[in-house]
């Protein structure tokens, strides 16, 4: 690849991280970002003289080639975090990961004695999955401990009934967790017995989340890379089977050997000449959800103790709750206010999504007391980003349309599709450093990385490791 030119599109964990490692490796690379900001969904912001994320964005993994990149970035401006997670559900607070003896007091004798009958029936008549989450996490915990933690939470964030969504969310996300595991880590806690989901510790920059891209950027300029914000692309040109131009929205057309792209696949299949017929009927039938954060400024400190909380309210919209005063202090700014941001989901269509600020405002704010969570502080400010396409919705059979879309692209000689977006999987930070470390290897080494493969279970790892208070600390 040498003298070869490279064009990464979306500056987000994937599409940065990519950049970053093929600048390192003296490769030629422009990075073009819709934003005003490096990051993503990942990114770090100004408000009300701290710094917040957008959301609780955690980073953890195992593989040593994510974990060697995140701390040759960050290098010890970062602390360990612990981290405390609860789940609202009827007016209580119920600690994740689970605490049998919390939740035995919490739940009652008699919904945690159905809740024991429930999942010992399904150990002897499991129902018959369908290919739903429904019957996927039936099956792995019983119909009571679904409906209490599993079943409003994700209808929620997806907008769709549970009967709806492919049992592929599930298998992603908790596969390896089960009712006995969660258990028995709760009763006997240790590293080799911990699921990714329950880990209790994990690392933050000391600025931030956003903190990690925004040093990627300042690293691939340094090494003759350009990184262009406010600056979107409309489209992919391709001569044949073969990438050849981007085209930006202001009209220019630029030329490059490789084209790496982080944005949404539909968008980048609308945009593209000659796709097949087929091919743009299946992208019609791939769906994002949007996110609304709500900020809201609170005149207390040590408000509530959780870094974030899931709520499983049938009777509050909000989803999820973050309190940025207990990830690390720095981000604070010696602050006597607390910000603490509601999180909504909804589709285009939606009431929720076209309700004016002030509106959603005045709705986390009510939603918000409704916990009892800041009794009766003050809520002095609030202040709203609206998100479009975070998140890919996995309808039930969306994986065969996806194929058709994965095919067409995979045919394209020099175009690599990265990240959550891009790539249409619903990947975790690491997820997506690892999609930008190996597209860059692919590029710049010949490696055959099939990128289409890594998933947000992926953990075929070469080596494991994890972030520790004193560095890396490879797993035995």
């Amino acid at each position: 690849m040498e003298n070869k030119k490279v064009a990464i599109i979306g500056a987000g964990p994937a599409g940065i991280t990519a950049a970053y490692e093929l600048a390192k490796k003296g490769i030629e690379v422009e990075v073009f970002e819709a934003g005003a900001e490096v990051g993503g969904l990942s990114k770090t912001i100004d408000l009300w003289d701290q710094r917040v994320d957008l959301g609780p964005h955690r980073f953890f993994s195992n593989d040593t080639k994510v974990n060697n990149v995140w701390l040759e970035v960050v290098g010890k401006d970062y602390k360990m975090v612990d981290r405390l997670t609860r789940i609202y559900y009827k007016k209580k607070f119920y600690y994740y990961p689970l605490k049998p003896f919390d939740a035995l007091k919490k739940l009652g004798i008699g919904t945690a004695f159905m809740c024991v009958m429930s999942y010992m029936k399904e150990r002897i008549f499991p129902t018959k999955k369908d290919g739903s989450f429904e019957t996927w996490v039936i099956g792995r915990f019983g119909w009571r401990l679904y409906s209490i933690f599993f079943k409003t939470y994700s209808e929620k964030l997806w907008g769709i009934s549970c009967k709806e969504l492919d049992e592929d969310f599930a298998a992603q996300r908790i596969k390896k967790l089960s009712l006995f595991s969660a258990v028995w880590n709760a009763m006997f806690p240790g590293k080799k017995n911990k699921h990714k989901t329950l880990v209790d510790q994990f690392a933050y920059p000391l600025d931030g989340t956003g903190m990690v891209y925004e040093r990627m950027k300042e690293k691939i300029e340094e090494k003759g890379g350009k990184v262009h914000l406010k600056t979107a692309v409309k489209k992919v040109n391709c001569k044949g089977a073969k990438v050849d131009s981007l085209e930006l929205v202001n009209g220019e057309t630029k030329t490059y050997d490789h084209i790496i792209s982080s944005m949404p696949i539909t968008h980048l299949i609308n945009n593209m000449d000659e796709v097949p017929e087929e091919v743009i009927d299946a992208n019609s039938q791939l769906k994002f959800r949007n996110t609304i954060l709500v900020y809201l400024k609170i005149e207390g400190e040590e408000v509530f103790p959780d870094n974030w909380l899931y709520v499983h309210a049938n009777d509050l919209e909000m989803g999820r709750i973050t309190n940025f005063c207990n990830w690390v202090p720095e981000i604070n700014n010696g602050q006597k206010s607390t910000i603490v941001v509601a999180e909504y989901w909804a589709y285009d269509t939606d009431e929720l999504w076209n309700k004016t600020d002030a509106e959603l405002i005045e709705l986390g704010k009510k939603e918000l007391r409704q916990t009892g969570l800041i009794k009766d502080l003050d809520i002095s400010e609030g202040h709203v980003i609206k998100i479009p396409k975070c998140y890919p919705v996995y309808s039930t059979g969306y994986k065969v349309p996806l194929k058709l879309v994965e095919s067409h692209l995979g045919s394209i000689d020099g175009l690599s599709v990265i990240g959550r977006y891009g790539a249409f999987k619903y990947n975790n930070q690491d997820h997506s450093i690892l999609m930008g470390i190996l597209a860059a290897e692919n590029i710049a080494e010949g490696a055959s990385n099939n990128l289409w493969e890594i998933n947000t279970d992926y953990e075929d790892y070469q080596e494991k490791s994890t972030i520790t208070e004193s560095g890396l600390s490879h797993d035995e």
